[in-house]
């Protein structure tokens, strides 16, 4: 699976690209830069795919119309693949750096060495990409028959169903949907892969400003991954990935006008291929963008016309063709025109800054940030740093500008120039997260300017000014990789098998749902697609269970739910763990797996009348047993008790005099900052058979032992979020009864992904295995409820006498 997510996959995606593009080239008339291919390739299947999702009965068949234009394009432009073969060939650096910066935007993934994607606890939005990704292939813009009932079809309903822009999944599903992979394993991939198609047009325009091809590799590869980007690129924004490389794109076009402005009015078809593309990846506030390189070629081309260097005629067959492209383009989004405003208009007012504490600093334009993370300010020595090497950045910028006005190359200083007015006018106006997008869509922009101040120091008519600037440039270069660097060490990556485990119960219990999920993952919407699926802490729950949390992202209590209320829900899947919280007696063990326990409602099963949760002391919890018991009256029922589990809690020594250097308290446990050990004394109370439990959240590897004796490692354990506790698959262990002591260590660092990332240990528990069959149920009649007094129960419901099926014990 990992060879073909990351390996595959984007040779596939490259040729569909390409053929695409090779399409597009020859409806307008074969003056395409080589290098524009891929991101023009990516921007006429982003058209093709929405046009095809809009039609929902032949939505299912994308895939096989992506492929279908590739092919056109290869057929009908083979004689210009070939004839570009020749500049490919002597200029081999160009066609290495698609794959370099793609394998520097995956380096997470690929240097894990398995399926998982970035974005893991930092942007849950790609959770909602992939659902989207998922269904509009399967059935389109039709959101008729979605259940309003359950998460799943209230989150395609509220974002899809609203003119939510779906540019990017509806080529990100048809090109993985055509290989049958999971959407879960190709997102990251497919959003590098967008990222890196920016490398064309980055190379395209570091040419334009004078930098020969060995100066052109180092620029585009900065261009395309400034920190602010491979920061957005990691946590998986890929609305506005995919756009990035079509605004660039529209740059590259702005530089080269001369070469095509005046061929013909087809020549129009890319400019606004690339506009309805992106208004169909980031909506229509895209259009601002658009306006810009489109306000800079009617200047150029008004200009022809005043010295009559064109005629008006052929302007007005220009702006036909780009119009109608347009028109059918996005045809999409203009149907739905108040939908897509709406949705513009939210996102750049909401007051909701996402997954930023605080706003970006403009500084972060400049493509260097010596932080783990983007949304963060650095610390220390990694401040200062940062600090200088944005004034030297800033000072090339500065002499960029004036080489752009010396040279003369007016139309793209113009394009630079309204690109950074407009993000000023965007950082005044805008709230804390519409102007952190456009800082990073500009960020791109600003790092072409800084490379012409290189241009200009290597245009200089002094040879030590010119020998300079090959140090400068290193600089450059290594102050953005090692920016990337800093924060491909701190990314989070997705439990894989964790994953695989909910993608084997989609599979297994397809169509039994709707099922009601307890852990808190919304990509459980993506792998349960075929279950219905419910999460009372989801952004948004069921209405009928949404008290069943606190609120979004908080633990899901089932006491809190009125019986009745999970009536509707066949199936509950919940994550193993030693101290959780059995479902109601309604519901027997299905299935357990790793991670996650499956549990179904008994057939012919009626809710309980009363469901009571159990707290306080033994005297107390014998009277809240009392009372429910006299609730039956004259009914025929009984009580049936889940009995607590047995689970040992190992405390973790909290005292700065117990717990290794650099170890800090957290609220959840110790924060493992540092390498160290932490030895543990306990004692087991019997000899035999156990489990361990560890929770908490680690990227980089623990070690556990007992007595010397190692049990295992654990890495890559990390959970929904911050609230609510992450357990690990249990590590079996034989002990005697008596003393024994538990070492945790964390090793000490190294360039694996994600080795800065999360280090929390929270709780260690010490259980027995546990029964194939599920928590023990013991019931009673209700008249002898009082001899559940002094058991460990975890709760007691009432139920009807002819609701009791199954094995559950009747107490003697």
């Amino acid at each position: 699976m990992f060879v073909l997510t990351t390996l595959v996959y984007p040779v596939v995606l490259a040729l569909l690209c390409t053929g695409a593009a090779l399409l597009v080239d020859r409806a307008s008339g074969g003056f395409l830069p080589g290098m524009l291919f891929p991101a023009v390739g990516a921007a006429a299947l982003i058209v093709v795919s929405q046009l095809s999702t809009y039609v929902s009965a032949i939505a299912p068949a994308t895939p096989y119309l992506l492929v279908a234009v590739a092919v056109a394009g290869l057929v009908l432009g083979w004689g210009r693949a070939r004839a570009l073969a020749p500049a490919w060939r002597t200029s081999p650096a160009q066609l290495a750096l698609l794959p370099i910066a793609y394998a520097l935007a995956l380096a997470p993934v690929l240097l894990a060495g398995r399926p998982t994607f970035s974005s893991y606890t930092a942007l849950a939005d790609s959770a909602v990409h992939m659902l989207g990704a998922d269904f509009l292939i399967a059935h389109g813009q039709n959101y008729a028959h979605l259940d309003l009932h359950n998460s799943y079809g209230l989150f395609l309903d509220s974002y899809y169903n609203t003119s939510y822009p779906s540019g990017a999944d509806t080529l990100l599903g048809g090109s993985t949907l055509l290989l049958g992979l999971p959407l879960i394993w190709t997102f990251q991939p497919f959003t590098a892969f967008m990222l890196a198609t920016a490398v064309g047009p980055a190379w395209t325009l570091a040419r334009r400003l004078g930098l020969r091809p060995a100066w052109a590799v180092p620029a585009a590869l900065t261009v395309t991954l400034p920190a602010l980007v491979y920061g957005y690129e990691l946590v998986g924004s890929v609305k506005e990935i995919a756009a990035l490389p079509l605004i660039l794109c529209m740059g590259a076009l702005v530089g080269t006008h001369r070469r095509w402005l005046w061929t013909g009015a087809r020549a129009a078809i890319p400019f606004a291929l690339l506009t309805a593309a992106g208004v169909a990846a980031l909506g229509v506030a895209f259009g601002t963008w658009a306006l810009i390189a489109a306000i800079v070629l009617a200047a150029v081309a008004l200009a022809d016309l005043a010295h009559r260097e064109q005629s008006v005629g052929r302007f007005l067959g220009l702006l036909a063709v780009g119009l109608l492209v347009l028109l059918v383009g996005a045809w999409p989004t203009w149907v739905n025109i108040s939908g897509s405003l709406h949705v513009a208009e939210v996102i750049a007012s909401t007051s909701n800054p996402g997954n930023l504490h605080s706003p970006l600093r403009p500084t972060q334009l400049l493509g260097i940030w010596l932080g783990g993370n983007y949304e963060q300010l650095p610390s220390g020595v990694a401040l200062t740093l940062t600090t200088v090497l944005v004034a030297f950045v800033f000072a090339l910028a500065l002499l960029g500008v004036w080489n752009l006005v010396r040279s003369r190359w007016y139309a793209l200083a113009a394009w630079f120039a309204l690109m950074i007015v407009l993000w000023l006018v965007l950082s005044n106006y805008a709230t804390t997260w519409a102007d952190a997008k456009s800082l990073m869509l500009t960020s791109s922009a600003a790092m072409l300017i800084v490379w012409a101040g290189i241009a200009a120091l290597r245009a200089s008519g002094s040879s030590f000014v010119r020998l300079m600037a090959w140090p400068l440039a290193i600089v450059l270069l290594g102050a953005v990789l090692a920016s990337d660097a800093l924060q491909y060490n701190g990314s989070n990556l997705a439990p894989t098998a964790r994953y695989d485990e909910l993608a084997s119960l989609n599979t297994r219990f397809a169509g039994r749902g709707p099922t009601l999920f307890t852990d808190f993952d919304e990509y459980a919407m993506y792998e349960l697609r075929d279950l219905d699926v419910g999460g009372p802490d989801f952004v948004y729950p069921p209405p009928a269970l949404a008290g069943a949390a606190g609120g979004y992202g908080r633990p899901v209590a089932l006491d809190r739910v009125a019986p009745t209320a999970l009536a509707a829900y066949p199936l509950i899947i919940t994550r193993r763990d030693p101290t959780a919280e059995r479902p109601p007696a309604a519901y027997r063990l299905l299935w357990r797996g790793t991670y996650y326990q499956v549990w179904g409602r008994r057939p012919g099963s009626k809710p309980a009348l009363a469901h009571l949760a159990l707290a306080g002391t033994p005297r107390a919890q014998c009277l809240q047993i009392g009372r429910l018991a006299n609730l039956a009256g004259s009914r025929h029922a009984r009580l049936v008790a889940a009995l607590a589990p047995g689970a040992l809690t190992i405390p973790i020594p909290r005292s700065r005099l117990r717990r290794p250097v650099g170890w800090a308290r957290a609220k959840r446990g110790i924060l493992m900052r540092k390498p160290g050990t932490l030895e543990i004394d306990f004692r087991a109370p019997a000899g035999g058979e156990w489990e361990l439990w560890l929770k908490g959240d680690v990227m980089r590897e623990l070690r556990v032992a007992i007595d010397g004796r190692p049990l295992g490692s654990i890495a890559g354990q990390i959970g929904g979020n911050s609230l609510v506790t992450n357990t690990f698959a249990p590590l079996p262990v034989r002990l005697s009864a008596g003393p024994h002591t538990l070492a945790i260590t964390r090793p000490g660092a190294d360039l694996a992904p994600g080795d800065g990332g999360a280090a929390v240990l929270s709780a260690i528990f010490l259980a027995r295995p546990e029964s194939p069959a599920g928590p023990a149920l013991v019931s009673v009649p209700a008249q002898r409820g009082r001899s559940l007094c002094g058991r460990r129960l975890q709760w007691v419901e009432l139920v009807r006498e002819q609701a009791k099926r199954g094995p559950v014990a009747r107490a003697q």
